[in-house]
């Protein structure tokens, strides 16, 4: 009887588990084909147009998750460049579901996958958009399952192989983004720092596993050399203070984070890993910790000590650094990520411990508001609902001079704007290759231009990024070109006194005017740039 009660109860979380999974890509799915796309993700699918070991912002997975639904489809949109995205991120709630299941019940593994599927950064930059953030957060999930499956086999603790996958998967971490190299030194931390897994440093899996950690970054250390290690030495800088250090900044920073993982869930996750981590060094103290080796606490002791190690480094580390340089909400996020696991068992002892609406009140009224804002947030990137003035808006808040999402455009309108200019249409195909102003815009302009032309495009900026590495700096040297730009990033002023010095001759061709809610958001002009005299300088290149 009893075992049939527990069948019944496993196959009910498992459904869950399911319906959870399923409703989230749905949604997912919706986003990823309405919301246009961002710079970044649209600079990352430049990436897919010059394949390499490595690029100078970010290590090469993210190119293949851009780029694998391109390949699929033969078509550039927002949607085929996000479906690897979408597939991969559902990868990674797996894993995060199964790795607290491992460690903890079945109520706590469902309320680690409800909440990791409720936190707007985790659905957005993580489960739509062509981000680096992606492949790095799918194998550091699968990293911290592999490690409850070395680590928690209810057993005598005896190093295995999957030591060695888990170098192969952190290696696959760092070739997502360079956070992968925290997971790895997390994962050292935990077995350094507890006195039941020190051998595992020693084993022989561990040393296997240092050569398949090498040959796994490989490609991101072979194009690191080529390039005088350009891309650490571009990463690493970030970290360099530029000014004095400022608490306020600090704190200005936790609010952000708190916003974009949504108050509700934000505050309390924080609060969930900082209560753990005190409880971690009051039982350090209290317990004398090689003393709980026999004991259910030295487990659960344990248990925390994993997650912390892989989410405490990146949370304290870049609130630190944010103290003097500008960090993303991103790169933290990982870290997060895994705390959700401890967040989801404050739930369930919550649960346990008092009224059972609490938590559904918490989590759905969240979800509610969630889901609110983001239908009145897309309704605005694709319609303009508040902007001002607007076409049938009711609203009016936001001036469009000032509302900086209408730079999520519409790329369909500047495709059109060359297909339908028979002029813009020619003098593209006449053009030996495409430049733009700003490194951030190229993606855009790229996505767009694409499939009607394959000219080479590239930007000339003192700040190319990658661009100064896909083309060498004498390359177009007597060739002409199309400039396309932004008005918005003074495409106009910078073709009348400064590429002028650099071309024979700068023609403006016409403008493209993008629409959102009848209104002109945003416009393109469009130059012809004859014959050019001299290489464009730049701060990193070949």
């Amino acid at each position: 009887m009893a075992i049939q009660v527990y069948q019944s109860f496993s196959a009910y979380y498992h459904r869950a588990a399911l319906i959870i999974l399923l409703v989230g890509f749905l949604v997912r799915l919706f986003i990823a084909i309405w919301l246009h796309p961002g710079f970044d993700e649209a600079y990352y699918y430049l990436y897919t147009l010059h394949p390499d070991w490595s690029y100078f912002d970010h290590p090469p997975l993210v190119a293949w998750t851009t780029g694998i639904g391109v390949w699929l489809t033969g078509q550039v949109s927002q949607f085929t460049i996000r479906i690897g995205t979408l597939i991969i991120y559902t990868g990674s709630l797996i894993f995060l579901y199964l790795s607290a299941l491992r460690l903890y019940t079945l109520q706590i593994a469902i309320n680690t996958l409800a909440i990791a599927s409720a936190i707007p950064i985790f659905q957005i930059a993580f489960g739509v958009l062509a981000t680096p953030d992606t492949p790095l957060l799918f194998f550091w999930s699968i990293s911290l399952w592999l490690a409850t499956q070395e680590f928690f086999d209810y057993r005598d603790y005896r190093p295995s192989f999957r030591i060695t996958l888990i170098f192969l998967t952190v290696g696959l971490a760092c070739l997502g983004k360079y956070h992968g190299f925290i997971l790895g030194l997390g994962l050292i931390g935990f077995c350094l720092f507890g006195t039941n897994y020190r051998h595992a440093l020693t084993s022989k899996w561990f040393l296997i596993g240092i050569p398949i950690f090498l040959l796994t970054i490989s490609p991101l250390l072979a194009w690191n050399i080529q390039h005088n290690w350009a891309s650490f030495q571009f990463q690493s800088g970030r970290a360099i203070p530029n000014i004095k250090y400022q608490i306020d900044r600090v704190f200005g920073t936790l609010s952000i984070e708190m916003l974009y993982l949504f108050p509700t869930f934000g505050i309390p996750l924080l609060w969930a890993t900082v209560r753990a981590t005190i409880q971690q060094f009051r039982n350090i103290k209290q317990a004398q910790y090689t003393s709980l080796s026999s004991s259910k606490n030295q487990w659960d002791f344990e248990k925390r000590s994993l997650i912390l190690w892989l989410s405490l480094p990146l949370i304290i580390g870049f609130t630190f650094i944010s103290g003097y340089q500008q960090i993303l909400p991103a790169w933290k996020m990982p870290g997060y990520w895994s705390a959700t696991i401890l967040l989801a068992e404050r739930v369930s002892i919550v649960r346990r411990n008092s009224s059972v609406r609490i938590p559904y009140r918490w989590f759905f009224g969240s979800l509610g508001v969630i889901i609110l804002l983001f239908s009145i947030g897309l309704s605005h990137v694709a319609l303009g609902t508040f902007q001002s003035p607007a076409k049938g808006s009711i609203f009016g808040l936001l001036p469009i001079q000032t509302d900086t999402s209408t730079q999520i455009f519409d790329i369909q309108q500047l495709r059109q704007g060359f297909v339908t200019n028979s002029k813009l249409n020619l003098a593209l195909k006449q053009a030996d290759f495409v430049f733009t102003n700003r490194y951030y815009l190229g993606g855009q302009i790229g996505m767009a231009i694409e499939p009607i032309s394959h000219k080479p495009l590239t930007c000339l900026d003192y700040d190319p990024r990658g661009f100064g590495f896909w083309a060498q700096p004498k390359q177009w040297l007597g060739k002409n070109a199309i400039y396309v730009g932004s008005k918005t990033f003074k495409v106009d002023l910078e073709a009348k006194d400064l590429y002028v010095n650099y071309f024979e001759k700068l023609t403006k061709l016409g403008e493209i005017p993008i629409l959102r809610g009848g209104e002109i958001v945003q416009t393109f002009s469009v130059y012809q740039a004859k014959n050019m005299l001299k290489p464009f300088p730049r701060l990193y290149a070949n």
